[in-house]
């Protein structure tokens, strides 16, 4: 017989095995595990389906355990496609094909969903024709876009009391958008402490 260990060497290998058991179970508190998706195979627990083949004929209605032994021949899936039909209604496929389906139009859905922002265009109330032209660029790529404009213009020192060419300014970019029908304005212009500000938004279609 060996040397015994000191006690307190004793009681940290106690403690250690007693932490090691604590973290491997796991609690009883802890939220059940949820399953997505529709049910497959033995998770059908319906006593009758209606049954769609793989090559989708209708196979009339069968209990899932004749389902499930047509699908294992034909080394395939049984798939609940219509769980809230009477009875639901189940198909044999090619489970992990259609999850990688399903989940290619869901990306592809994804892409197409446009985020509007919102864009801002500044200009001065003395705004040249070139400068002009080129803002004004920008305004139309924006709104063709499918993005808003906010256009702001910003009045400095004396040119505040010459609001009027700021508004003549505003009313020919809502012309210009509204000719080439590519914009309509949703916010007429108003004053914001020393800028004057409109929004532009998209034409529908664009």
């Amino acid at each position: 017989m060996g040397p015994s260990l000191p006690c307190s060497l004793n009681f940290t290998l106690r403690q250690n095995n007693r932490r090691i058991k604590t973290i491997a179970r796991r609690p009883h508190n802890a939220p059940p595990t949820r399953d997505t998706g529709p049910r497959v195979n033995d998770r059908i627990t319906a006593p009758e389906i209606r049954l769609i083949g793989a090559d989708g004929e209708n196979a009339g209605v069968v209990s899932p355990a004749q389902a499930m032994q047509m699908a294992e021949e034909a080394d395939l899936d049984l798939v609940e496609i219509s769980p809230n039909a009477n009875p639901p209604v189940c198909k044999i496929m090619d489970f992990g094909k259609f999850k990688y389906e399903q989940q290619k139009r869901e990306a592809e859905a994804r892409k197409k969903q446009k985020i509007i922002e919102v864009k801002e265009v500044k200009f001065r109330p003395n705004t040249d024709t070139h400068d002009y032209d080129v803002k004004m660029r920008n305004v139309v790529k924006f709104l063709e876009n499918g993005d808003k404009v906010k256009v702001t213009l910003r009045f400095r020192g004396r040119e505040m009391a010459h609001q009027n060419l700021g508004r003549e300014l505003l009313e020919r970019i809502s012309a210009d958008v509204t000719e080439k029908e590519i914009g309509k304005v949703e916010n007429m212009p108003k004053m914001e402490g020393r800028q004057m500000v409109m929004m532009i938004g998209p034409t529908a279609g664009k």
